[in-house]
């Protein structure tokens, strides 16, 4: 099915021009087409008497820039906001460049983390006309109003305090059937967190801002009436009120839906028996939790100003894997100042023991605004100086083996994280488990000598070459690990590793494709090995 990568596209541009001209445009480049702006849907909501007047068009960063310039000035608007992020700041610099040059009379006015702080250099920032920092929910509005009267506007650069969230109206009813049909529905109950994780831009917020909860309760119902059963909330500490987390999942509960899917940030170390009761309930394929580990060295998170209980976080994590049908995403982070690759490996290692669902393997980004800036000397922190602004190397990781962990990460994600290895993951993780998938990734960047594009059908001949040649497995174990790998992973044909005799065997019954993977890894699978 061809699906336009503009929300309004498919409607729109089937109408005569008449119909299609607004005066302002909310726009952004979206990663993918299946994400949308949950930014965008706010300001959308709360353009008041410019409600009419205002259209909300999405595309994804990898639609030519040209092609993007065209189809918004083919609605003929006066103005346009675009949405900034560290993934589209590039193209979107190109797309308001572009603009620029073609209808330079058109007012772009910029939004979000990406030109919210440090923005005196932003190239983007010198080519638009406004920049509003903060939060923007009701300052956009606000600044068009004076823009379409022609009142004098004294600053380029206008800072949006936080919102009182009782003032805003909620942007879910701009959700619209594409968006629930094919795409993810981003929610939340709060905004802001009280931790102070220098790494996180949420560090510079004073609290964290609950929205009322039967309001929300009833736009969550609503959302569920027309449609929705997967429902992504992105509250950066949705288990700090207990009693509000609970009314939340009751809510869900109550529904008995089993095509129900649900996905939380969750603090490890805060994990109550009232908590733990609701949680223990909840039906397989229906939870995802993803939880934020980053390190386990105490040092390392004294330096950066978190606040982690590893023991409580180690034990709740055991308890979701072993109490309950969640499936359980983690994070550790890669490059922290001061933390060494031995103490990456132990974190990992610990990590691992756990037996979470996923762990993804992230390298450091130092974004624009955090605290983290001050750790710059001390230990000679080098950053990419263009986005995703990734640390090249600091003086405990020199750039050749932030390089190794980079691949290590990219790896990680096809072999692991894909769900795709099952069988043959335990006897590569066995003993030392991040050395040993170290030498795996340098294996296999060495062998191939890329990260992207690997056929499903190379990677398992390549994996097992570095089985036997680099982790000394013995070859027939080797052979059967993976040859009940292939099985499972819908391949066709017969790999480089299995014998004819061993197919003729067939001494595995197996179910289906995909059938002892998790759901949700078995949907991105495809995409992790292929992206």
């Amino acid at each position: 099915m061809n699906i336009p990568h503009n929300i309004n596209d498919a409607s729109l541009l089937n109408k005569s021009k008449s119909k299609a001209k607004k005066k302002i445009i909310l726009s952004t480049l979206n990663a993918r087409y299946i994400h949308s702006s949950l930014g965008l849907r706010y300001l959308r909501a709360n353009m008041g008497k410019l409600s009419s007047d205002t259209l909300l068009l999405e595309f994804i960063i990898n639609n030519r820039p040209i092609d993007i310039v065209e189809n918004l000035l083919a609605h003929k608007p006066c103005i346009i906001g675009f949405g900034v992020y560290i993934w589209n700041v590039e193209q979107t610099t190109q797309v308001v460049s572009l603009l620029k040059t073609v209808q330079p009379d058109i007012k772009i006015i910029l939004g979000g983390p990406e030109v919210s702080f440090e923005h005196e250099q932003q190239k983007i920032v010198a080519l638009a006309d406004y920049v509003i920092t903060g939060q923007a929910d009701l300052a956009f509005a606000e600044l068009c109003e004076k823009i379409l009267n022609d009142n004098s506007i004294d600053q380029k650069v206008i800072k949006s305090n936080p919102v009182p969230l009782a003032l805003l109206n909620m942007p879910y009813a701009y959700y619209n059937k594409e968006d629930i049909k094919n795409r993810v529905i981003y929610v939340e109950a709060s905004r802001g967190c009280p931790f102070k994780c220098e790494f996180c831009l949420s560090s510079l917020d004073k609290t964290a801002w609950p929205f009322d909860l039967d309001l929300f309760l009833t736009e969550m119902d609503t959302l569920y009436h027309r449609g929705v059963r997967d429902f992504k909330f992105i509250d950066r500490t949705f288990n700090l009120k207990i009693q509000s987390s609970v009314k939340i999942l009751e809510f869900f509960l109550a529904k008995q839906d089993k095509n129900l899917y649900l996905h939380f940030e969750l603090i490890p170390d805060h994990l109550p028996e009232k908590l733990k009761a609701v949680l223990s309930r909840f039906p397989e394929e229906s939870l995802q939790f993803e939880i934020g580990i980053q390190t386990f060295n105490p040092a390392v998170q004294t330096r950066i100003s978190r606040k982690q209980d590893n023991t409580k976080s180690k034990d709740n994590i055991r308890w979701l894997r072993e109490e309950t049908h969640a499936h359980l995403h983690t994070d550790i982070i890669m490059g922290l100042p001061g933390e060494t690759i031995d103490s990456i490996a132990c974190s990992f290692n610990q990590l691992i023991a756990l037996k979470p669902h996923e762990i993804q393997m992230g390298i450091l980004k130092r974004l624009r605004g955090t605290p983290l800036i001050r750790h710059t000397d001390e230990f000679e922190m080098r950053y990419n100086p263009d986005a995703p602004y990734n640390i090249l190397s600091n003086n405990s990781i020199d750039f050749h083996t932030m390089q190794r962990l980079s691949r290590f990460a990219r790896f990680w994600d096809m072999i692991a994280n894909s769900g795709r290895f099952t069988n043959t993951l335990p006897i590569i993780l066995k003993e030392d488990g991040f050395t040993r998938f170290l030498a795996l990734s340098d294996y296999l960047f060495k062998t191939s000598k890329q990260t992207h594009k690997i056929s499903l059908a190379r990677l398992f001949d390549l994996i097992f070459y570095a089985l036997i040649g680099v982790l000394e497995i013995k070859e027939d174990i080797a052979k059967r690990v993976l040859w009940h790998d292939y099985q499972t992973s819908g391949l066709k044909g017969q790999p480089v590793f299995a014998s004819q005799e061993m197919i003729k065997e067939q001494r595995f019954k197996l179910k289906k494709a995909n059938s002892n993977m998790p759901s949700r890894q078995a949907r991105h699978a495809k995409k992790l090995i292929q992206k």
